[in-house]
């Protein structure tokens, strides 16, 4: 990686490469020139505006981000497909002075009516305190912006790379607003690494744009996953790739064990919107050889912690992250989980094996207390899945006036399953589950809320449990 990876630096050394597998260079390099032109003419109204980038086309979506950058201006990223109330509390929570993509807000500027500048005069180095606002949230609560800069973002990348090795192709089916897309954007361009951009799907329809990836990188969540490997073509194709890299949510059993059938270098990743993306990994070699448990990235420390310091190894406690790459917190709102310098504390519970491997139970604020004992959905979920009778499954607690919280089920039936599925499955779970832990409460439904990629909105399916016609009285224990 260059010594110097300042984005002034970077572009002048990466500007004519051919970076981008799936455009010229000169098409990016004409695009970033035109949004710097209409950054120059902004900053002649404000020295450092806040531009909001909701570019669905990854070249302008590119363009915009690098420009920004080299500018030194605040940028939000933002989602195309968000709808009026999403973009309202943007509005209200950014006050953008320019929007790419997305709808036109109210009281931007005129940019036409300013002179022209050139893009490429000589300009003073970018503002380092400018900040990049990644969100996190928005599909069923408010939209969140954490705040990262540069140097955070750099120590994401120097981290991956120290740990997976360089230069990084990576192979982007995540949206690149998104800090999953975002960071294999940054990766690649830092890295000296190819990008190429494809809609997950028209990957699953067949078209592959990079036959032979065995150099290359792939981001899934487990539901692509699971969608690629139930295709033989692709599930060939996926084996060849050097890094498989799977995160977004936990994985059940039964697709890592599929994974491992095909000789899927899968690398099982841990991190979040607010540590610039990956933190921890269950690298590639391992995984294959059925270990469990992912190490810190060389950028990152874990730790797992109880009221009176580090637990030990095998005890179960709330995680703390110190990492390089963390955010400073939420833009524009107190951050309570961010109340040490360089330490975070998500809402991840977790233990440390005695080799350092970190093992996910589930979340805190997803643990379900019924009868004074704690329950973690991931683990009701995983036994679900193993009986292979439904095709989706989210667990969450009811409230309930004599257990505090009903552990309920929100399934969707697999297609060969008898009618009496709920009996079938608790059948399945004896012997398998702590008897408290089986669901009292069943729902079915046509399909769990999910984003486009994968990731489940549990309030969502709390709202459908609630309303749900389906939902039967809880069960005697």
């Amino acid at each position: 990686m260059p010594a110097d990876s300042s984005p002034v630096e970077l572009w002048q050394r990466r500007r004519w490469t051919p970076w981008l597998l799936d455009s010229q260079p000169a098409v990016l390099a004409t695009a970033v020139a035109a949004r710097r032109r209409q950054l120059q003419a902004l900053q002649q109204i404000h020295p450092r505006p806040r531009i909001v980038l909701a570019e669905s086309d990854p070249v302008q979506f590119l363009a915009g981000f690098l420009a920004a950058c080299l500018a030194g201006c605040d940028v939000a990223l933002g989602n195309p497909d968000w709808g009026q109330r999403e973009w309202r509390q943007v509005q209200s929570k950014i006050s953008p002075h320019l929007c790419w993509g997305g709808p036109e807000l109210p009281e931007l500027p005129d940019l036409t009516v300013l002179p022209a500048v050139d893009a490429f005069a000589p300009q003073p180095p970018a503002d380092r305190t400018a900040v990049i606002l990644i969100p996190t949230g928005g599909t069923a609560g408010s939209v969140r912006f954490v705040v990262h800069r540069w140097q955070t973002l750099l120590a994401a990348v120097r981290g991956f790379c120290d740990g997976f090795g360089q230069p990084v192709n990576a192979y982007c089916v995540l949206p690149l607003h998104h800090v999953s897309g975002l960071m294999q954007a940054l990766r690649t361009w830092i890295s000296g690494g190819q990008l190429v951009t494809q809609p997950f799907r028209s990957l699953v329809t067949g078209q592959i744009l990079v036959p032979s990836p065995q150099d290359w990188t792939i981001s899934l969540v487990p539901t692509q996953l699971q969608r690629l490997l139930s295709q033989e073509r692709l599930a060939r194709w996926l084996a060849q790739f050097r890094t498989v890299l799977l995160g977004g949510g936990p994985a059940w059993p039964d697709l890592l064990a599929a994974a491992r059938g095909r000789k899927i270098p899968l690398a099982l990743t841990y991190g979040m919107t607010e540590t610039a993306a990956l933190v921890a990994a269950l690298m590639p070699d391992e995984f294959l050889r059925g270990q469990t448990g992912g190490s810190s990235l060389p950028h990152a420390q874990l730790r797992i912690v109880g009221p009176a310091g580090d637990l030990p190894p095998g005890e179960i406690g709330p995680i703390a992250i110190q990492t390089s790459s963390l955010a400073e917190g939420y833009y524009g709102e107190p951050s309570p989980a961010f109340t040490e310098a360089g330490c975070f504390y998500p809402d991840d519970l977790g233990y440390l094996d005695a080799a350092g491997g970190l093992h996910i139970v589930g979340r805190d604020s997803d643990k379900i207390i019924t009868g004074g004992e704690n329950v973690f959905p991931a683990e009701v979920e995983a036994a679900l899945r193993a009986t292979r009778q439904v095709a989706d499954v989210c667990v969450i607690g009811l409230p309930d006036p004599q257990w505090g919280q009903v552990v309920t089920a929100v399934y969707v039936p697999d297609s060969d399953c008898s009618e009496d599925l709920p009996t079938a499955l608790k059948a399945a779970l004896v012997g398998q589950l702590s008897r408290y832990k089986h669901p009292k409460r069943w729902v079915a439904v046509a399909a769990l809320p999910r984003s486009p990629q994968g990731k489940l909105s549990r309030p969502a399916v709390l709202k459908l449990a609630q309303h749900s016609a389906a939902a039967s009285p809880a069960a005697p224990s």
